[in-house]
């Protein structure tokens, strides 16, 4: 039974406000305690909370997908695609399917699943922003963005904790990795490689070699499991890390730096 809760509450309250004040302070005690112990159990085991990232994470590309009015064959073999890069097979590759279905459903309330990510994710910045990447990616996999597309990546996003701004800004290196996936890192432009680490070329040496590690920190693949992404996701991680490293050695290069 948790009681600190209750304890502060009545202390708090009978301080400020006497016997009155007290069971106010106890009863809003006992809510805090209950919301607590809610979340406690949601949030049971790092595997619970990874299946909770790899499901929440499916249905809302499912939900992507269909921003346009109905999911296409090309949206189809993106979900086959991202399958085959993280390796699923048997029920987990089921389970994948399922979500993904379950997100394009008229019925799929995206705020609400949204919501218990957020709440069990506990705040840890990099796994969400993981997560609006994955949904990032998903919508720009044909290279274009469609306004129904970007206001639901922008809802997705601030339910997540973040701005219009940020997400902007997350749509523009991503863009730039595109470009680095589809050209080859060794002829895409300089350009491109300073907005994979959303920089400019005005950024001083000491700037992006503390981006990068600023970078490579928020998305080291092992770290971000540790916080809750699911396993079956890191080759995620690790692609998306390979394309930081490879910006950063462009960057470098070009600039001659040691």
């Amino acid at each position: 039974m948790k009681i600190w809760g209750k304890f502060f509450g009545f202390a708090i309250g009978f301080m400020f406000g006497r016997i009155i004040g007290g069971l106010i302070g106890l009863w809003l005690g006992h809510l805090y305690d209950k919301k607590r112990g809610e979340v406690e159990k949601l949030m049971g085991k790092g595997s619970d909370r990874q299946a909770l990232f790899f499901n929440t994470a499916f249905a809302v590309m499912g939900h992507v997908a269909k921003a346009s009015g109905q999911v296409t064959e090309h949206d189809i073999r993106l979900a086959t695609a991202l399958m085959d890069q993280m390796r699923l097979s048997g029920d987990t590759r089921r389970e994948a399917q399922a979500a993904f279905t379950q997100g394009k459903a008229a019925d799929f309330d995206l705020k609400a699943s949204l919501r218990t990510f957020r709440l069990i994710s506990m705040g840890r910045r990099e796994l969400l922003q993981m997560f609006l990447e994955i949904q990032i990616q998903t919508a720009l996999s044909d290279a274009k963005l469609d306004a129904k597309e970007h206001a639901i990546l922008l809802t997705v996003a601030q339910e997540l904790g973040f701005s219009r701004e940020q997400l902007d800004e997350l749509l523009k290196r991503w863009q730039a990795e595109v470009n680095f996936q589809r050209h080859g890192r060794q002829q895409t432009s300089i350009k491109d490689a300073y907005e994979v680490l959303g920089l400019d070329e005005q950024a001083s040496d000491q700037q992006v070699k503390r981006t990068y590690r600023k970078l490579m920190n928020e998305h080291h693949p092992d770290k971000l499991v540790a916080k809750g992404l699911p396993a079956e996701m890191m080759e995620l991680a690790k692609q998306k890390a390979q394309d930081i490293q490879a910006a950063y050695d462009r960057v470098k290069q070009d600039r001659a730096m040691r």
